[in-house]
């Protein structure tokens, strides 16, 4: 198995096999559209309040594939900008995760590298502080492990724990199969089924 087998299996399926705690909030979005669908392994990050020194130095560290996730409880200034993210896309990072927001939006989006967040800001913070790479983090409400598979597109991120990637992929393409086999009037004629018996159920009338 490996984390491109992910890269095939939409958020929307995921959350179903996962449920709610495994999907970050709405506040982490793409930053412009159409984005593609991105999967990698977690390269996690903390970063201080207003200070964005590890992630810069995330981009040095880690492995191409992967996705940096950044826990940062800051709305006030951004990030990273534009190359920053030209960096972290040529040295093969797959996207950025963070809880917080970003500059240079442009430049990020004609260079093509994804981005999920929670926003835009034209300021910096500084690079002086501290932070944590490789530690559990928190990111749009989820925790996030080193290791764990971050799926995200147009619908969503998605976190799979790294110790259950194998059960989660194979419920995940068992359901898509499932769901490839069933046409639309055979989908709404149980739909429609399970729909009128619940409400029977709750005295609805027919």
């Amino acid at each position: 198995m490996t984390t491109g087998d992910f890269s095939q299996i939409p958020p929307t399926t995921l959350a179903d096999v996962l449920g709610r705690d495994r999907v970050m909030d709405i506040g982490i979005r793409p930053l412009w559209m159409p984005v593609p669908r991105v999967a990698g392994p977690a390269f996690t990050v903390r970063c201080v309040p207003g200070d964005n020194l590890m992630l810069h130095a995330a981009i040095y560290r880690a492995q191409p594939g992967s996705v940096i996730v950044v826990e940062s409880g800051d709305l006030d200034y951004a990030l990273a900008g534009g190359n920053v993210c030209a960096v972290a896309h040529r040295r093969g990072v797959a996207a950025f995760v963070l809880d917080g927001l970003i500059r240079d939006l442009g430049e990020v989006r004609e260079d093509g590298f994804p981005v999920f967040a929670r926003g835009v800001i034209p300021i910096p913070g500084t690079k002086a502080k501290l932070g944590s790479i490789g530690e559990p983090v928190t990111c749009g409400g989820v925790t996030v492990r080193p290791g764990d598979i971050v799926v995200a597109d147009e619908e969503g991120v998605v976190v799979v724990p790294g110790d259950r990637q194998e059960s989660v992929l194979a419920a995940a393409q068992a359901k898509l199969a499932k769901e490839s086999a069933e046409t639309l009037d055979d989908w709404e004629e149980s739909h429609r089924a399970r729909i009128e018996i619940t409400l029977a159920e709750h005295g609805f009338p027919g």
